[in-house]
C-alpha cells in the first residue's frame, strides 16, 4: 500500500490562490500510486486528497515528469481548493513503466487509468479532466470515446492532433526536435546543474540537426541509442499514413458532450487546433466557454497562469462540483496590450465589419484599388540562407517581438498602409489573397501582419505559414486570429516571404520530404498587383463611443 504524507500547505499555495482570486486553499496530503495498465506494466501517479470533503476528482496526464514546475502548477492549485487530483505519468516517462512512444499509446493508457479510478473506494462516481499542452492532448486521446462518468473537460492550449502540428502546412515543423529533448526518463541525476549541462548539450545537438543538409542522416546519428521514435516522425510527412493516426483525435470533437473550458493563446503553437476545438463543440450545441490570452505557449505557467487557474477552477466548480458559473460570458479575450479583456457570446464576434487593403507596387498597403496595370513585384527565396523567424508563433522566443529587421531583407516583400487616421481594431482571423506564382512547383508562403508604430518600430501580430505549389490562381490565406488595436498614426504591415527557418524546415523546391533533400534550389516568387486580386481583409470592429 503506498504511503500517505502529512497535510501540507505550502505558502506559494496561498499566494498563488490570493493572485488567481482563488478562495483561501486547503492543505492536502500526498500519495504515491501504481496505476495497471492492460499489458500488464504501471504507470506511476500521485494523488492529491485534500484535508476537507473533496469536490470531485480531476485527472491529469503528461510526459514531463511530476516534479515542482508541473505540479505547482496543476496538482497544488486545484488540490488546494478542495478537488482530489490523480496526475499520472505516461509510460516510459518519469517512473511509468513501459517504452515511451510519445501521442501513440496515450488513448488506451488514459481508459486503462479511468478503469482503475472506478475500482477506488474513494471514486465518487464522476470526473473532470484538466491539463495543457500534451496534458491537453492526453484529454482528447481520452475524449476520442469519452468516458460515462466524465463531467467537465479543461484544455489549455493543447491540440487534439499531434500530426497536424508536425506536418500540417506541408513542410516540417521543427520545435518537435527540440521538444524531445524535454519528454523522457527521469533525469539524468540528482544534481539540477548537471541536467542544465546535459539539456544545453541536447539543444545544441538539436540545433545542429536542423541546420544539416539533408536533415534526417545527421537526426538519425543524434538520435542512435535515444528518442527512437523521433525517426518516424521525421521521415513521414505522408498525414495519411496510417502511422499518424493514434496522433489524430478530431472525432474527440464529434463525441464529447460535457461541459469543456478552452484556453488558448493568440500566439501559441495550438492556436488553430484551440479554436477550431471551441468552433466544433459550438456548432454542436455543446456547452463550451473559450478564454484566448494575449499568450505565448510557455505563458500556460508564467504570465497566463494566474488567469487559467482561476477560470478553471470556477468552471469545475460549476460543472463537477455543482456551484453557480462565476464568468462573465461564454467568450473572454485579451487584446494584445495584455491589459485590456473583452467579454463576447462567441467567437468571432457577431457585430464585425471587413476592411480591405489592397496591395499595391513599391510595398504600398491601401483601401484603393490599385491600377489594372500596376507592376507586380518578386523575391527570391534561397533555401541555403533561409529568410529567419522573427518571433510569432513559437514555443521559445515568440510572441509580439520586433521584427523590423524583415524590411532589410531581400527575400522578403513587405506592404506598409499610410498612417492610420484613427484607431483600427481587429477581433478574428486576418484573410490574404495573393495573386501569387512561383518559379519552382514546390513553394511554401510565410505571410504575416504586423504593426508599425510612429517610430517605424514593427511588431509582429498575427502570421500563417503553409505549402502551396505553384498557384495558378489566387491563394486564399487565413492567418490566426487575434484581438488587436491599431493605434491612430500606426502602419499596417504584411510581410510575405518564402519561409521561416528554423520555425519550419527550409523548402528545397524539389517536392520531396524536404528533411531528406540533397540540394537546394532557390525559387522565384512573384506577387501580381493588378486586377485587385491582392489584398488583405481585416475583420474589424469600430472603436468604443
Amino acid at each position: 500500500m503506498s504511503e500517505t504524507s502529512k497535510s501540507t500547505l505550502p505558502l506559494w499555495s496561498r499566494w498563488h490562490a490570493r493572485r488567481a482570486q482563488l478562495p483561501k486553499p486547503t492543505p492536502w496530503r500526498l500519495r504515491p500510486v501504481r496505476i495497471p495498465m492492460r499489458d500488464g506494466i504501471t504507470l506511476g501517479a500521485d494523488i492529491y486528497e485534500p484535508a476537507v470533503p473533496s469536490k470531485g476528482v480531476l485527472l491529469a496526464v503528461g510526459p514531463y515528469g511530476r516534479g515542482f514546475v508541473y505540479t505547482v502548477g496543476f496538482a497544488w492549485a486545484f488540490a488546494g481548493q478542495g478537488y482530489t487530483v490523480v496526475f499520472a505519468s505516461t509510460r516510459g516517462t518519469a517512473d511509468s513503466d513501459g517504452v515511451l512512444d510519445p501521442m501513440r499509446t496515450d488513448a488506451d493508457d488514459s481508459h486503462d487509468i479511468v478503469s482503475w479510478l472506478r475500482e477506488q473506494p474513494w471514486y465518487g462516481g464522476r470526473l473532470a479532466t484538466i491539463g495543457g499542452s500534451y496534458l491537453g492532448f492526453t484529454q482528447w486521446a481520452l475524449l476520442a470515446d469519452p468516458p460515462a462518468d466524465l463531467a467537465a473537460s479543461v484544455v489549455v492550449m493543447g491540440p487534439h492532433d499531434f500530426s497536424r502540428h508536425t506536418w500540417g502546412t506541408g513542410s516540417f515543423r521543427t520545435d518537435l526536435i527540440g521538444w524531445s529533448g524535454g519528454v523522457g526518463g527521469p533525469p539524468e541525476s540528482r544534481n539540477p546543474l548537471r541536467n542544465m549541462k546535459v539539456r544545453r548539450s541536447f539543444d545544441k545537438g538539436a540545433e545542429a540537426v536542423i541546420d544539416a543538409v539533408p536533415s534526417l542522416p545527421a537526426a538519425e546519428a543524434f538520435f542512435v541509442g535515444k528518442r527512437a521514435w523521433m525517426r518516424d516522425r521525421l521521415s513521414r510527412s505522408d498525414l495519411s499514413d496510417p502511422y499518424w493516426s493514434p496522433m489524430q483525435h478530431a472525432r474527440a470533437l464529434e463525441n464529447i458532450s460535457t461541459p469543456t473550458l478552452i484556453v488558448a493563446g493568440w500566439q501559441d503553437i495550438f492556436l488553430p487546433q484551440s479554436l477550431e476545438q471551441y468552433a466544433r463543440l459550438r456548432q454542436r450545441g455543446i456547452d463550451v466557454a473559450l478564454t484566448a490570452g494575449a499568450w505565448v505557449h510557455a505563458d500556460i505557467l508564467l504570465r497566463g497562469g494566474t488567469t487559467i487557474a482561476r477560470e478553471s477552477v470556477r468552471w469545475l466548480d460549476a460543472h463537477l462540483a455543482g456551484m453557480p458559473l462565476a464568468r462573465s460570458a461564454p467568450v473572454r479575450v485579451q487584446m494584445t496590450d495584455r491589459k485590456t479583456w473583452l467579454d463576447f457570446d462567441q467567437w468571432p464576434p457577431l457585430d464585425l465589419a471587413s476592411k480591405t487593403f489592397h496591395l499595391h507596387p513599391e510595398g504600398r498597403l491601401a483601401t484603393e484599388r490599385p491600377e489594372p496595370d500596376a507592376a507586380p513585384a518578386s523575391f527570391v527565396y534561397d533555401p541555403g540562407a533561409p529568410t529567419p523567424t522573427i518571433g510569432g508563433n513559437l514555443i521559445a522566443k515568440g510572441g509580439y517581438v520586433e521584427d523590423s529587421a524583415y524590411i532589410e531583407r531581400t527575400d522578403v516583400i513587405v506592404y506598409d498602409s499610410d498612417p492610420l487616421d484613427g484607431e483600427l481594431t481587429v477581433l478574428g482571423a486576418p484573410v490574404v489573397s495573393l495573386d501569387h506564382t512561383a518559379e519552382r512547383a514546390d513553394a511554401d508562403l510565410f505571410v504575416r501582419v504586423s504593426d508599425v508604430d510612429p517610430r517605424g518600430r514593427s511588431t509582429a501580430v498575427s502570421e500563417t505559414y503553409v505549402r502551396v505549389g505553384s498557384a495558378t490562381e489566387p491563394v486564399a490565406l487565413t492567418l490566426n486570429d487575434t484581438a488587436h488595436t491599431f493605434r491612430a498614426g500606426h502602419r499596417i504591415r504584411l510581410i510575405v516571404a518564402g519561409g521561416s527557418f528554423p520555425q519550419f524546415s527550409r523548402n528545397p523546391g524539389t517536392g520531396e520530404n524536404p528533411l531528406a533533400a540533397h540540394e537546394l534550389f532557390p525559387n522565384t516568387h512573384v506577387v501580381s498587383h493588378a486586377r485587385a486580386a491582392s489584398t488583405v481583409r481585416l475583420p474589424t470592429r469600430a472603436p468604443s463611443a
